[in-house]
């Protein structure tokens, strides 16, 4: 409980600052009420700017598989194409089949991303009216070329692009609007350092109208009634009051720190010092990215283990004994890779510590 802050590097949850915990310790107010309304209301430009978008940011409490679930059920008519890089990009595959909708899945190999000319062609052929994908795939750290692939999409006509930002939003650029994103979402306990248990999405103004065509859309998910509820500073729903007083707290520390565009820039800084840091020590130390150059996270680095004598689980351990939370692999990469998450309000120095430990426990 007294451990200092800057050693809990996992992909997520993300550290959270005491003072934005704190943030959280108010008394109860009615969430029908104006003190709601009004903390809704304080919050929604900020998060807007988070998003880069003029639409209204969604406010669910639930984490973000639950807003994953709503863009299925009201962005997917018939068919969906499930861009499937990793873990994270299966689950929307996995909800959509769950939904009773007809899908396609297109796989690329672990640490690999999706090009623009070659989704142009899948989504094509596919006859989707629907295209998912994630943008920071934080079980291989890779980084899909979003912007390219929404623009290739979108060249088709009424394919819903549907994006899982839940790594990405608030560490790096994501610019919803002009990139012509239908559906974007990422939760609090990622790159915006808030603690589990709320998601943030927007939705197209295309989206909600095909939405409205769509029957089985559901309750709780229903993306029109958050729409309609938003716009009046409400929630359909009970919504975490307390957490959404960390919110605000969160987004005024963010507009301290130069707004969204410096807070990716510290994100590029911490990926940069990882990406010199492998260069430098990874070949003595038997560890490289797993990503190519350029298609790298900015907020997860996924390095893979060239000595099949060190596994994930004990680079992992090793670092836990000396005070330090990273994540071994994911999935089938659990044994031959490890991720360092270096989101939300870790810094550039913060990193370096751990880097310096990090190469001690790999044997350097």
């Amino acid at each position: 409980m007294s451990a200092p802050f800057g050693k809990f590097f996992l992909p997520g949850p993300t550290e959270v600052l005491p003072e934005i915990l704190a943030a959280q310790n108010r008394p109860m107010v009615g969430h029908r009420g104006k003190e709601t309304e009004d903390l809704l209301a304080a919050v929604a430009p900020s998060l807007r700017s988070v998003f880069r978008t003029q639409q209204p940011v969604i406010i669910s409490t639930s984490s973000a598989t639950g807003l994953m679930e709503a863009a299925i059920r009201n962005g997917v008519r018939n068919k969906v194409l499930c861009l499937v890089n990793g873990a994270f990009s299966q689950r929307f595959a996995d909800i959509a089949r769950a939904c009773g909708k007809e899908l396609e899945v297109a796989k690329a190999e672990l640490g690999e991303t999706f090009e623009a000319d070659q989704v142009r062609e899948l989504a094509g052929k596919s006859g989707a009216d629907a295209v998912t994908l994630v943008h920071s795939e934080s079980a291989t750290g890779a980084l899909n070329p979003v912007a390219e692939i929404a623009a290739a999409v979108r060249e088709l006509p009424d394919v819903m692009v549907i994006v899982d930002g839940v790594t990405s939003v608030g560490g790096s650029p994501v610019e919803t609007d002009s990139w012509g994103l239908d559906f974007v979402v990422t939760g609090s306990q990622k790159a915006l350092a808030l603690p589990p248990g709320l998601a943030f999405g927007v939705a197209a103004p295309r989206l909600l109208e095909k939405a409205k065509t769509i029957p089985g859309r559901g309750i709780y998910f229903d993306l029109v009634r958050y729409d309609e509820q938003i716009r009046e500073n409400q929630t359909p729903y009970t919504p975490a009051v307390s957490l959404l007083y960390a919110v605000r707290a969160q987004l005024e520390r963010i507009a301290a720190e130069g707004g969204i565009e410096a807070r990716w820039a510290r994100h590029d800084a911490m990926r940069t010092r990882v990406e010199a840091w492998a260069a430098e020590r990874g070949p003595a130390l038997g560890v490289a990215f797993l990503p190519r150059a350029n298609r790298r996270s900015w907020t997860v680095s996924c390095l893979k283990l060239l000595n099949p004598a060190v596994q994930g689980s004990a680079v992992s351990k090793g670092m836990k004994g000396r005070g330090y939370v990273i994540a071994s692999g994911y999935g089938k990469l659990k044994e031959t890779t490890f991720r360092i998450g270096h989101m939300g309000d870790h810094t550039v120095g913060e990193l370096d510590a751990l880097l310096g430990v990090l190469g001690e426990v790999l044997g350097g």
